[in-house]
């Protein structure tokens, strides 16, 4: 299933392959700290390189953010890829502008709002609600 999305998304960006972990919370945080000296677990890492890069995604957060959203984790683990394929193709959320780029980059691979799309539309939301 994860395995299609990623092809379909990369095929909508004409982007080559991409790399894909599963991975605890606990190995999560371990990663985020060795690389963004940031010693918390976080949904979704992406490490640009060529031909696009690895995503690394938390199963362990993926499912709390679906079951917290009332969505089923196919849906959360699709826009998780997402959003970590773009991160490898240089998108980010930084700045008001960037942000509503990738917020159009998640809508054009999803056909629906993604992380980013949805933290500009409510900023008092989580990351991960998804509405």
């Amino acid at each position: 299933m994860l395995r299609t999305a990623a092809r379909e998304q990369l095929r909508k960006l004409r982007a080559p392959g991409v790399s894909l972990s599963l991975v605890t919370d606990r190995e999560m945080r371990a990663l985020n700290r060795k690389w963004r000296k940031k010693d918390a677990a976080t949904d979704v890492l992406s490490f640009p390189m060529a031909p696009v890069g690895d995503v690394v995604i938390s199963l362990d957060t993926a499912r709390r953010q679906a079951r917290e959203g009332g969505w089923p984790l196919s849906l959360e683990l699709r826009r998780l890829l997402a959003h970590g394929i773009l991160h490898c193709l240089g998108h980010d959320h930084d700045t008001p502008a960037s942000a509503r780029r990738m917020a159009r980059a998640e809508r054009s691979l999803l056909g629906r709002a993604g992380l980013v799309g949805l933290s500009l539309a409510n900023p008092l939301r989580p990351r991960g609600a998804l509405g």
